[in-house]
């Protein structure tokens, strides 16, 4: 703990983090203006918006969980496992600028975007959900009785809660990331988001946020188990499949274009790769990836101060159900705010640096996993004479969740890097910000050499992360519920 603290301030030490705005609080003033109120009828097309976030959301995330379930059944090998890895490692927001290029502004291009990641969760967290399992039934089981029957009637149904349980929440998560594929120009929540703050539309830009939140905030009531059929059969319906067509350029693309420059010219000689491997790690992977870092590991500390700054808000250690309800509603609306989304509106206010990025990766994260170590005290239980206030929150309660909230903390840090890197797409100088330039300027190979990187540098802060995790004897079961 105390090494990643002194590794968070030597990066913050030289980190980049000035306000830039001539004057950053007349903006914000003008954006808590824009609350009062909320223009809801000046946004075009809110109804349509709304329908494209759900269904590329609940199509993306059914496919993802089809897919991530039959790829648990084989995680014991290797080969599975590491392809798991790899995809889950590319952030969405990659994923959707290489589809793009092939797809267009087409459904299937929000739709893999979502997809294809998130099966590599799902993978991963259904293999360890059936790993956890109690062995008792099975040891119990008749002789005779096949592996199927035997994982159909008896490891399934023990599982199933914890999977319909992991899918809603992947699903809300589904939809923070197709409100963010608006960014990227599909018609989702996102693109009017940005249409509406890039005109000082900020009581637009209320509207939208409210209209996003109370989707996130009813999940639980519109997504039943009777109503989920009805919505596949509606955002199978809304979506314009007639727009998709593989584009001219798409085999050039997967056949040339993202090819390295040196290999794909006549005369190609090993000499001009490497003298180009060695102008992209110096010029932009090295940068890039040491940025990332830094601001990983500032964003990290952060998120554990605010860790244990909001545990308490939700904790009946601490407060009464009327202030548990109001701390509640402040977590829930600080974790379901994207980082991207936050970090864009503080680079409205503040310009382009670290510090938006950094504020933003913790505010999100910091809620997340506040809101896990005060549900972990729910089941804690205090001596008659236990202190109260303050003593009961240094001396009693934090000693007992600082195991918990380290592994929670550990567990979140891939996470954080992956985020890290997509948000130089708002120029931040992380790799995010030389892929953006890459496809900026038709340069594939050099963007897929770079998001290549980055699912390498993922991989390995999640084999970090669970190395010390196993190290310090970490548990992070109920992060997966």
């Amino acid at each position: 703990m105390l090494c990643g603290l002194a590794a968070a301030l030597f990066a913050l030490a030289t980190a980049d983090i000035a306000v830039t705005t001539a004057d950053p609080w007349r903006e914000l003033g003008r954006l808590v203006e824009g609350l009062f109120p909320p223009d809801f009828l000046a946004v075009e097309s809110l109804g349509e918006a709304i329908a494209f976030t759900v269904a590329f959301a609940l199509i993306g995330v059914a496919a993802a969980n089809l897919a991530g379930f039959l790829l648990a059944l084989a995680f014991h090998l290797a080969l599975v496992r590491t392809f798991a890895a790899v995809i889950r490692a590319v952030h969405e927001l990659f994923w959707a600028l290489i589809f793009l290029q092939l797809f267009g502004l087409s459904p299937l291009t929000g739709l893999l975007a979502i997809a294809i990641p998130y099966a590599g969760i799902f993978a991963k967290v259904y293999a360890e959900i059936l790993e956890e399992q109690d062995p008792a039934p099975m040891q119990a089981m008749p002789p005779g009785a096949g592996r199927v029957s035997a994982f159909l009637f008896i490891r399934l149904p023990e599982a199933w809660p914890h999977f319909r349980t992991y899918s809603l929440y992947r699903l809300e998560c589904g939809l923070r990331t197709s409100a963010i594929l608006g960014f990227l120009g599909l018609p989702t929540l996102g693109f009017h988001l940005e249409t509406a703050f890039g005109e000082g539309h900020y009581d637009q830009v209320w509207a939208l946020l409210i209209v996003f939140y109370a989707l996130i905030a009813t999940i639980r009531f519109w997504a039943r188990g009777w109503a989920i059929p009805l919505l596949f059969l509606a955002a199978f319906l809304i979506l314009p499949w007639d727009r998709i067509a593989v584009g001219a350029n798409a085999w050039r693309f997967l056949t040339h274009d993202i090819v390295p420059h040196p290999l794909r010219t006549e005369g190609a000689t090993l000499t001009a790769f490497w003298d180009w491997l060695v102008m992209m790690v110096r010029d932009q992977a090295a940068p890039g990836a040491l940025a990332a870092m830094q601001l990983s590991v500032i964003a990290l500390a952060l998120t554990c101060l605010l860790t244990f700054l909001f545990y308490p808000l939700i904790s009946p250690l601490f407060f009464g159900r009327a202030g548990r309800g109001v701390g509640h509603v402040a977590l829930v609306v600080l974790r379901s705010t994207p980082e991207y989304l936050l970090a864009y509106v503080l680079l409205q206010l503040w310009g382009p640096s670290m510090l938006p990025a950094i504020i933003a990766l913790s505010l999100h994260n910091g809620a997340i996993v506040g809101h896990l170590v005060g549900r972990f005290t729910e089941t804690m239980r205090l001596r008659p004479d236990a202190p109260r206030g303050v003593d009961r929150y240094f001396w009693e309660a934090t000693p007992r969740v600082y195991r918990q909230a380290l592994a929670f903390l550990l567990y979140r840090w891939e996470v954080i890097m992956r985020e890290s890197a997509i948000l130089g797409f708002l120029g931040v100088a992380t790799i995010g910000f030389y892929v953006d330039s890459a496809f900026a300027e038709i340069r594939y190979d050099r963007a897929l050499f770079l998001i290549a990187l980055t699912a390498v540098m993922n991989i390995g802060v999640d084999a970090t992360s669970r190395a010390i995790r196993r190290r310090l004897r970490l548990s992070t079961r109920i992060s997966v519920r």
